[in-house]
């Protein structure tokens, strides 16, 4: 037996891993029956296959589809949970760029300045915000409930931003392809209105939620709906519910109705489709709205809203020309001298009437569009005084909104015989009376030739008799006896604040002065002769109601003394009854006063008064150019008249100062009325002419 030597190791079995374990079972080739046992079981598994793709499978369950408004739903939440997610990310950002919130503080609201009449009615307001700024407690509480109500319902819940609120109209406005709802809180619209600009960038929109996240947090909720009444924009340049309430409703915020609220809280979504003074019918729709929406709240009733829309809605229409605009530059050009800058919001007390106000815009408007054209007469003013110097209507021209240039204070102009009573005072002063008669002829002045309006002459006459008919010779004449300087002094004590030239031609009103300085020198006429300071001022208040400035009663005391001022009454009292100012007569009022026209027409004036008021008018063109013959006695009586017969209408009448006494005897009756003509002939020289100077001197001195 052999054996054979080991030459290597033993070798273990191995088991591939790489390959397949599959590979160890015996194929059916390897049994007994080789080949065919093996084509026998391939026919048979061709065949199973196929039976297994003839033979229907079982079908499993599956989920139904969703429908187009169950996957907008769908992806409308996945996009709003990923879009809150994108805004807090913002957000963080956002707040990093901004400047650090520990020191931002609220802008200053601007000062505001109300001014109103002696009724407490607004006239007008000056300052961005166009209203004073009222505290929420002040509000009938449905006020600020209609703005929550329909501005953010959620208001007293939320943290500033409303999720879902934001949500809600998130899914409208994808819903709607429209831009229908808007997220905002009213705590963002008030952080726009306070410290951003009306772009809409996503910027700001970011910088509007950050800051109201601040405002949240700094403030309560009270004090942030106060400040979101006090400076939301109300259309027609208010800002605030103060002064929308009195844009639109002619009254204060702390005295609107329920339905007035209503169409308020409405606007702020579209204030310039909305006014009610625009779109009444829009405004009404929106105002159901809110009211409907304040039953959804549980701030009112049904009841209450059946009583409201039973109630009538009116709305103040403010299609006036705007005379107030007059009044309000006037007092602004006053103000700081009284108070000083005005840092805070105030309110004006004035001694405006508001009736009388309307009275004479209407009457000035009127009558120049019913005769301005025939008349060549384009411009216009009218004053109106009390015998205290109180200005209670001031009209500066025919339309504000279209030229604020104030012709009753600031435009200066020839009164023409609307001077003469300054004349006749400082004649009567000097001796003369009523009844002193003087030549009413023809007279020559260095080639000057002053003429009577008819050209026309009545010899000699009384001084009443001379003033009542506006006779320039005899004015002339008395102007040199007494002296042009001696005229100018009188004129200013009694209120004329114009420089005056004293040459012969001051006895017909050549030198200029305003309506406002003629009507308050003709005020001790009706007051018994006392100089008077023309005031529109009354009173000043602070927000807080402190008195900033209170006008006391001051004058410039007695400046005619009785018997003349008896006099000058009498003598102005007849251009009234039979001189050229007929057409201005009261039923039952003693009146006097004067026509004045200037040089080729180009002014016409009238200033008359009773013991309760004094109004001047005066027409003319802005250019200095020449009406068409339009005199003192034609449309200024008419406007006049219009004015003051109404504001006379029920008051019991009273004589004018000194009027009673009759010891004076009878004056000498014209016999017929003229018409005040004007100044006619070359114009005088000035005082810088030394030739006039010495011929005057020499007239005085009687050397001539």
């Amino acid at each position: 037996m052999f054996f054979r030597k080991r030459t290597r190791a033993r070798r273990e079995p191995v088991i591939d891993t790489f390959g397949s374990l599959s590979s160890l079972r015996l194929d059916i080739r390897d049994r007994a029956g080789g080949a065919a046992v093996s084509r026998s079981h391939n026919n048979d598994e061709r065949a199973e296959r196929s039976v297994r793709r003839e033979t229907p499978r079982p079908s499993k369950s599956r989920k139904p589809k969703r429908g187009l408004i169950g996957r907008f739903f769908y992806w409308g939440v996945v996009l709003t949970i990923w879009g809150l997610i994108t805004v807090v990310g913002l957000l963080v950002w956002q707040t990093v760029r901004l400047p650090s919130l520990q020191t931002l503080v609220l802008p200053k609201r601007p000062p505001n300045i109300s001014i109103v009449g002696m009724d407490g009615h607004v006239l007008a307001t000056r300052g961005d915000t166009g209203g004073v700024a009222v505290p929420i407690a002040g509000l009938p509480p449905y006020l600020p409930q209609a703005f929550i109500a329909i501005e953010d319902r959620r208001f007293h819940s939320h943290f500033g931003f409303d999720p879902i609120g934001f949500t809600r109209a998130v899914f409208v406005n994808l819903t709607s392809m429209a831009l229908r709802e808007g997220g905002s809180t009213l705590t963002q619209q008030l952080a726009k209105n306070l410290f951003l600009n009306e772009k809409r960038t996503l910027a700001r929109k970011l910088d509007e939620l950050v800051l109201a996240l601040w405002l949240e947090a700094s403030y309560s909720k009270d004090q942030i709906l106060e400040l979101y009444l006090n400076r939301v924009y109300f259309g027609s340049g208010a800002y605030g519910v103060e002064a929308a309430a009195q844009r639109y409703f002619g009254k204060s915020a702390r005295m609107v109705t329920l339905g007035e609220a209503a169409v308020l809280a409405g606007l702020v979504k579209a204030p310039s489709r909305l006014a009610p003074n625009r779109n009444p019918k829009l405004a009404r729709e929106r105002a159901e709205l809110v009211m409907q929406a304040m039953v959804d709240a549980g701030f009112i009733t049904d009841e209450m809203v059946k009583i409201t829309r039973s109630r009538p809605l009116t709305i103040v229409k403010h299609d006036g020309l705007g005379s107030a605009g007059y009044i309000a530059d006037w007092i602004m050009d006053e103000l700081e001298e009284l108070v000083g800058r005005a840092g805070k919001d105030i309110t004006v007390q004035t001694t405006i009437d508001s009736v009388l106000q309307a009275q004479a815009e209407r009457a000035l408007a009127d009558e120049l569009a019913l005769k301005g054209e025939k008349f060549g007469v384009t411009q216009g003013a009218v004053v109106a005084m009390d015998p205290d110097g109180a200005v209670r209507a001031l009209v500066g021209g025919k339309n504000y909104n279209d030229s604020q240039f104030n012709r009753a204070i600031s435009a200066k102009r020839q009164p023409g015989s609307a001077f003469k009573p300054f004349v006749y005072l400082t004649a009567l002063e000097r001796g003369l009376t009523p009844d002193t008669v003087r030549e009413d002829a023809p007279i020559n002045i260095k080639g000057w030739r002053p003429e009577n309006y008819t050209k026309e002459y009545k010899g000699p006459v009384s001084l009443t008799t001379a003033l009542s008919h506006s006779l320039n010779t005899v004015s002339v004449r008395l102007g040199l006896e007494v002296g042009p300087n001696a005229v100018i002094k009188t004129a200013h004590r009694l209120g004329i604040t114009s420089k005056l030239t004293p040459n012969a031609s001051i006895a017909l009103g050549t030198s200029e002065v305003s309506l406002l300085e003629l009507v308050s020198a003709y005020a001790p006429f009706a007051n018994g002769g006392i100089g008077v300071v023309p005031h529109v001022v009354e009173r000043v208040r602070g927000a807080d109601g402190s008195v900033l400035f209170a006008r006391s009663s001051s004058g410039g005391g007695s400046v005619v003394a009785p018997p003349h001022l008896t006099m000058m009454n009498r003598m102005l009292e007849e251009t009234l009854l039979t001189g050229t100012a007929q057409r201005a007569k009261i039923p039952g009022w003693p009146a006097a006063g004067k026509t004045g026209t200037s040089q080729d027409f180009r002014d016409a004036w009238f200033v008359g008064y009773t013991g309760r008021l004094i109004t001047g008018v005066w027409l003319g063109n802005d250019d200095n150019s020449p009406t068409k013959r339009a005199s003192g006695s034609s449309i200024p009586v008419d406007i006049w008249n219009r004015l003051m017969r109404p504001a006379h209408e029920g008051v019991p009448p009273v004589a004018l100062p000194g009027t009673n006494d009759r010891g004076l005897g009878n004056y000498p009756v014209p016999q017929a009325p003229v018409i005040d003509g004007p100044v006619s002939g070359p114009p005088q020289p000035r005082r810088d002419d030394a030739s006039m100077d010495n011929w005057l001197l020499d007239r005085l001195l009687g050397r001539r």
